[in-house]
C-alpha cells in the first residue's frame, strides 16, 4: 500500500509538472492566470509556486500593474528561469553515445552524438563521451557551472549486483561492465548521477513523449541488440535483478544460433540489425549496412521483404505473447530499422493480433516509437526531471552508494 506521503509527493509532483508545461507554453503569467489554466485553487498555486520559487525552476520577471484595471496590489508574473539549471541525458548504446542537454524549463541546448565500435572498452567510451560533450559545449557556446543532475543509460540489466551480471560475448569483450560510469561523470563535472538500463530509459521517454501520459506500455527496440522496457500500472519496471523487458533474450529458435547471452535461438539472434543484415547476406543480397538495407527495401527487394518480414513475426510472436500477460494500452517498436523498413511494424502487428486473445476487447496497437535514436538520452532526461508519475516507485539505482554526490539528489533520484 502507498503511504500518504508517497501519494502526497506524486501529486505534488504533477501539480509543478502542470504549472511548468503552463509557463513553458505561455510564457509569463501570474498566479491568478497559472491557476485558471491548470485548474488548481489559489492556496494549491500558492504552494506549488512558492516551492517552484524556492528551488530556481521560476523567477519572478515583472508585474502586471502596467496594464491591470483597478487598485489594489500588483501580481508579480512569474516565468520559467533557464539559466536556473541544466540536465545532461547521456545514452551509451553498443555503438554509439547519444548526449542531451537541457535547461531548467525543459528546452533541449545541445545534443549530438558519436560512434565507436561494439567492443571499446568502458574507459574509452567515456572518454568519448567527454570529448563529445566538450566538441557540442564549445559549438553551443553552453557551459556547465549550473549542471544539476546527469542521467546515464547503459546496455544490458541494470542495476544488479556485480556478481550476478552476465557476460555477453562481442560486448566490449574482456572489459567490465559498466560499473563506474555514474562516478566518471560525477567526478568530471561534479554534479549527482543517475544510472539505469538505456533501452528502458527510451521506454519512459516514448510513454511520456505525448500528449498524454500511457500507464501501460510494451517496449521494443531492434538495434544491434534487441531490448525492451515496461510501464504497468503507471510504473516503469525493472524486475527484481534488473532483467524487466530483456525481450531479446527470450528464445525463438531452440535449435537456432548461439546468442551473444550463451543461449540458442534468442530473438536477438533473428531480429537485431546485425541478425537481419546477417541472413540477407546469406540470402545472396549484398547488404552489409542500414543504408545497403534502406536502398534495398526501396527497390522492393523479394528476399529483403522476406527477411525483414520473418524477423518482424519473431517480433511480434514475442511481444503478443508478453502483451497478453500484461495486457499494454499500447506497443512500441523502436530502432533506426523500423523507420527504413515500415514493414517491420505492419509485420509485428499482423502477429501480434495472432497472439492476443480474440475477444471483443479493443486491442492495443502496435506503432513505430515516435521518438529518435536519441530517446535513451531523453528518457536520462526525463529520470533526473521526475516529469512523470510513472517515476512512482520507481527502485532506486546504487549511483550515490559508490560516488560522493551532492545533496539534492540522493539514492538514485533527482529531487
Amino acid at each position: 500500500m502507498s503511504s500518504p506521503y508517497g501519494v502526497h509527493a506524486l501529486v505534488r509532483r504533477t501539480h509543478e509538472d502542470r504549472v511548468l508545461r503552463a509557463l513553458r507554453e505561455g510564457g509569463a503569467m501570474s498566479r491568478g492566470e497559472i491557476a485558471e489554466v491548470v485548474g488548481l485553487s489559489r492556496s494549491t498555486m500558492s504552494e506549488i509556486t512558492g516551492s517552484l520559487l524556492h528551488r530556481g525552476a521560476i523567477v519572478v520577471v515583472s508585474t502586471d500593474a502596467g496594464y491591470r484595471a483597478g487598485s489594489g496590489r500588483p501580481a508579480e508574473r512569474l516565468a520559467l528561469d533557464p539559466g536556473s539549471g541544466q540536465f545532461m541525458g547521456v545514452d551509451f548504446g553498443h555503438r554509439r553515445v547519444h548526449v542531451v542537454v537541457a535547461d531548467a524549463s525543459h528546452e533541449i541546448l545541445l545534443s549530438g552524438s558519436t560512434p565507436y565500435e561494439n567492443d571499446t572498452p568502458w574507459p574509452t567510451r567515456i572518454e568519448r563521451a567527454f570529448t563529445l560533450i566538450d566538441q557540442l559545449s564549445t559549438e553551443a557556446r553552453v557551459h556547465f557551472g549550473a549542471l544539476q543532475g546527469i542521467g546515464i543509460g547503459v546496455p544490458g540489466p541494470y542495476p544488479t549486483p556485480p556478481t550476478a551480471r552476465p557476460r555477453l560475448a562481442g560486448d566490449a569483450v574482456g572489459q567490465p561492465w559498466a560499473d563506474g560510469v555514474d562516478a566518471a561523470f560525477i567526478h568530471r563535472f561534479d554534479a549527482p548521477a543517475i544510472v539505469d538500463n538505456n533501452t528502458r530509459l527510451a521506454a519512459l521517454a516514448e510513454a511520456i513523449s505525448g500528449d498524454h501520459w500511457v500507464e501501460d506500455l510494451l517496449y521494443v527496440r531492434l538495434g544491434d541488440g534487441v531490448g525492451g522496457g515496461l510501464v504497468v500500472g503507471g510504473r516503469l519496471v525493472t524486475g527484481s535483478n534488473g532483467l524487466a523487458g530483456e525481450f531479446g533474450h527470450v528464445t525463438v529458435k531452440p535449435d537456432g544460433k548461439q546468442c551473444r547471452c550463451g543461449k540458442l535461438g534468442c530473438l536477438e539472434t533473428v531480429a537485431s540489425v546485425p541478425a537481419i543484415l546477417a541472413t540477407c547476406q546469406s540470402s545472396g543480397v549484398a547488404v552489409s549496412s542500414l543504408d545497403d538495407l534502406q536502398a534495398a527495401v526501396h527497390r522492393s527487394h523479394p528476399v529483403v521483404d522476406q527477411v525483414l518480414r520473418d524477423a518482424a513475426a519473431a517480433v511480434g510472436e514475442v511481444v503478443g505473447r508478453a502483451a497478453m500477460t500484461l495486457n499494454p494500452a499500447r506497443i512500441v517498436i523502436g530502432g533506426e530499422i523500423t523507420r527504413i523498413a515500415p514493414v517491420i511494424v505492419q509485420q509485428a502487428a499482423a502477429t501480434v493480433a495472432y497472439e492476443l486473445f480474440p475477444s471483443g476487447v479493443a486491442r492495443p496497437p502496435v506503432r513505430a516509437a515516435e521518438l529518435g535514436e536519441d530517446a535513451g538520452a531523453l528518457g536520462a532526461l526525463a529520470a533526473l526531471f521526475h516529469n512523470s508519475p510513472l517515476l512512482a516507485g520507481y527502485p532506486e539505482t546504487d549511483a550515490s552508494d559508490r560516488a560522493d554526490t551532492s545533496e539534492g539528489m540522493a539514492h538514485g533520484r533527482a529531487h
